[in-house]
């Protein structure tokens, strides 16, 4: 077991994508739980870290920059900022370093070492693993693939000796993004539904066409008042960071005349701030489903051909499509439909009192 002081600096490394990062912040909050006196700080790029930025439970976040997300600054600038970053983290002196990537840790272990923490804990795929006799504390990790991420992230909290069960995702809307996104949509009536039409991989993404007719048949049946449209901002040609503005352009067209607010989001905070205002969300697995997860929405999600049993929404009520094709273009407004009612109809036997 890993025995620290209760005043202890943590160094935690999530250097992945938006949802990676969410699904850790259970891990993150049962810590902090744990150890309410510990000095906890995450180690991000610049591409996550506006989903963190207002966690509680976290006392200092670094953040770096890939070189695929430099924009218009030199790659001697990036690496200049990153050995500032480095002597700033050297300085903390931490105690210990959890390296939170479930498949060879290698590239966290070579960044825990740049910031010059003492003990390394993190995954080993067992003893012919090249990683083991790098970390102090290696953690045998014969679940990967048959648990939720953030069920393998809770053995971490195990070395600790803390046997807690995870708990939901932690996000905080920034509360100046969500008044300007209230000032944005005005007051719609009825229940407002979040549409995100974005997925990064083509698997994922569900027809334009097909939207449509699910936005039309939902307003018709009179079961949903306002339609917020979500969706990656830029054009489909983007080299590092294709975005959808056309498909929202072509879906605003087809349901003209309809109560839909196109909600363009140019960073994350504005993206959280505009989910936070749904009550429901209908979108494919990606960034933006654990984003509404995490703020707790009941969710209708397209999964194409990444793992539900590793990322399906976290602790909210959900609705799972998968066709036996692993390509959401093969899910038909018909089964979307029944879905979306059998969501609501458990929302509705949850909250009856018994």
């Amino acid at each position: 077991m890993i025995e620290i002081p209760d005043n202890a600096k943590i160094l935690l490394i999530r250097r992945d994508n938006i949802g990676d990062l969410l699904l850790t912040t259970p891990l993150i909050h049962t810590l902090r739980q744990r150890y309410p006196r510990a000095r906890i700080d995450l180690l991000v790029n610049s591409y996550n870290a506006p989903i963190i930025q207002t966690n509680p439970d976290v006392n200092t976040i670094h953040v770096y920059t890939k070189g695929k997300h430099r924009g218009a600054r030199s790659l001697a600038g990036i690496y200049l900022q990153r050995l500032k970053m480095y002597l700033t983290m050297r300085k903390v002196g931490y105690d210990l370093a959890i390296l939170t990537t479930t498949h060879n840790p290698r590239r966290d272990y070579r960044l825990a070492r740049s910031a010059g923490a003492k003990i390394m804990v993190g995954f080993s795929s067992g003893a012919e693993d090249s990683m083991r006799p790098l970390l102090q504390h290696p953690i045998d990790n014969p679940w990967s693939g048959s648990l939720h991420l953030v069920e393998e992230l809770a053995h971490i909290t195990r070395a600790f000796g803390i046997d807690a069960q995870p708990g939901p995702l932690v996000l905080v809307p920034d509360a100046l993004e969500v008044a300007k996104a209230r000032k944005r949509i005005g007051i719609p009536a009825g229940l407002v539904l979040g549409i995100h039409i974005s997925a990064r991989k083509p698997p994922q993404r569900w027809p334009v066409e097909r939207f449509s007719e699910l936005i039309r048949r939902l307003h018709a049946d009179g079961q949903v008042g306002h339609f917020l449209l979500f969706w990656s901002p830029g054009p489909a040609n983007h080299p590092q960071h294709p975005g959808d503005d056309e498909k929202a352009a072509q879906l605003l067209e087809l349901t003209r005349g309809l109560p839909v607010t196109p909600f363009s989001t140019r960073h994350l905070p504005e993206l959280v701030a505009g989910l936070s205002l749904t009550d429901q969300v209908i979108c494919s697995d990606g960034g933006g489903m654990h984003v509404a997860a995490a703020l707790g929405k009941p969710i209708l999600c397209f999964f194409g051909n990444s793992d539900p049993v590793v990322w399906h929404p976290w602790g909210v009520p959900h609705e799972l499509l998968r066709p036996a094709s692993e390509n959401v273009s093969n899910v038909s407004v018909e089964d979307t439909l029944e879905a979306w009612r059998r969501l609501n109809r458990n929302l509705e036997s949850s909250s009856t009192p018994r």
